[in-house]
């Protein structure tokens, strides 16, 4: 599209103040053109600034770089991303594509988020979509194929809106995306520094385990906390436990008892696999809070109830008091490991 303005309008712009100091406009028209930037592309909002880098570009006699604005990242309320939207602010994105001679263009892409939380491959991958798609549904792409894949012309020519849920499944993708040795580091050292762990070395099969409820890094330490405790009673009297606990629950805790006592779950346990539990996700989950227990990696602050704690706790359950909303007993004191 182009753009035309009356010169009349303009005027005569300072480009340098009463005590010598540069302006923006001559500063940045200087820098540019001595370091032999090729294209420009910024917000539409500098519009009103190119037209006065043009004429300066033109005065000093440097050849001219070529300029792009596109539209802005829009708030939910499609009003201009800023701080007052919260933490997911983006502070600066700045992308520098160098076309000489041409070489493979290159994306450089600097990011001032207050979210912590989110990876800079999410990060560079949504803002990406933000501003051009490839053209096809895929969503989920490296910085390496963003490069690829960018041209000017599939540039949206509409301000998108920031949306911070489609941001945080993104996140999530790219997270479970990572080859898994990386990911259980990741997550271990968060663990650790938050005091759910007290070492960060060996979390993998619980990372594993968890990794698919996970979208943000902080998200492991509900998933975590979730896994070590136990709120029994609170459980299975809440509106969606009720209806297990009705079921065959009782049953099946008198096996898992019975299996306890004759010394088959704890043989099953030690040789890695959880006996008659049924379930990927049941099995792992018993074996892991068996280790647990085991091996002392739990900070004694997070709360956790190991699986001798549990099965005590489910051998003093009166199941009829809790079909009936009224559990006959709070939940076991503490017992030997």
């Amino acid at each position: 599209m182009k753009v035309s303005w009356k010169l009349d309008k303009l005027g005569d712009f300072v480009i340098m103040r009463s005590n010598g100091q540069p302006v923006y406009n001559f500063c940045v028209t200087v820098d540019d053109a001595t370091v032999a930037i090729s294209h420009v592309i910024r917000a539409e909002e500098h519009l009103p600034n190119t037209l006065r880098q043009a004429l300066i570009y033109k005065a000093l006699g440097f050849p001219m770089s070529f300029f792009a604005h596109v539209s802005l990242i829009l708030a939910p309320d499609r009003s201009k991303l800023s701080k007052r939207h919260g933490a997911t602010s983006v502070g600066q994105v700045v992308i520098f594509i160098p076309l000489f001679h041409g070489k493979c263009c290159e994306i450089t892409v600097l990011l001032l988020s207050a979210l912590i939380s989110f990876g800079s491959a999410a990060m560079v991958n949504y803002l990406a979509l933000l501003g051009c798609g490839d053209g096809t549904e895929n969503e989920i792409f490296t910085i390496d194929q963003l490069v690829e894949k960018f041209s000017i012309g599939r540039v949206n020519k509409s301000g998108a809106v920031f949306d911070s849920t489609k941001l945080r499944w993104m996140n999530g993708q790219h997270l479970r995306a990572l080859p898994s040795e990386e990911l259980s580091k990741l997550i271990g050292e968060r663990w650790k520094s938050t005091g759910l762990l007290t070492e960060s070395e060996g979390p993998f099969e619980a990372v594993q385990l968890l990794k698919d409820g996970i979208d943000l890094v902080t998200d492991s330490d509900t998933a975590l906390s979730n896994l070590l405790s136990y709120p029994l009673h609170a459980t299975l009297t809440s509106p969606e436990g009720k209806p297990i606990a009705e079921d065959n629950l009782s049953e099946v805790s008198a096996s898992l008892l019975a299996a306890c006592d004759s010394g088959e779950l704890f043989g099953a346990l030690e040789e890695g696999h959880a006996g008659k539990l049924h379930g990927p996700d049941m099995g792992s989950s018993v074996i892991l809070i068996y280790k647990a227990g085991n091996h002392g990696v739990v900070a004694r602050q997070t709360g956790f109830v190991t699986l001798k704690e549990r099965l005590e706790m489910l051998r003093q359950l009166d199941w009829e008091a809790v079909k009936q909303d009224h559990p006959a007993m709070e939940p076991a004191a503490t017992v030997s490991n």
